[in-house]
């Protein structure tokens, strides 16, 4: 069983920030972030703040409603955070939001969110428990 505070800790220590440059190679026909791409970034920071916090093999299983809040033009630093926001006992939820920041301002915004279902796997790729 873990303990509250060791929990919190973990929860703490799981949430993962990158940050990226869209380049005009990653946009649409409207000179902003594709959403596929936007997909991909949010997928991989999810995984790695899931790996995080439970250090077990973690597989995507569903997203739940991706919303996208603001256009992310080329040329703009995002920064992409991804936080456990529940624990279950083989799946776990990451809130991922994206923020976009203008380069050459101090303007900041969130722009996409959203919430990735992983489940951790054992070396029969079965579920597993994630908490002791």
């Amino acid at each position: 069983m873990i303990h509250k505070t060791d929990l919190e800790q973990r929860l703490k220590t799981a949430e993962t920030h990158v940050f990226k440059v869209v380049f005009p190679n990653t946009t649409n026909h409207y000179d902003t972030l594709f959403g596929g791409n936007a997909l991909q970034i949010m997928d991989e920071v999810a995984f790695i703040a899931a790996t995080r916090f439970s250090r077990k093999r973690m597989v995507t299983v569903s997203t739940s409603r991706i919303d996208f809040k603001k256009p992310i033009p080329a040329d703009t630093i995002i920064e992409v955070i991804g936080s456990i926001v529940r624990v279950g006992k083989t799946s776990l939820d990451v809130l991922v939001e994206i923020y976009k920041e203008e380069m050459y301002n101090y303007s900041r915004e969130k722009a996409i969110e959203g919430i990735f279902t992983f489940v951790a796997l054992d070396k029969s790729k079965k579920p597993t428990p994630i908490l002791p």
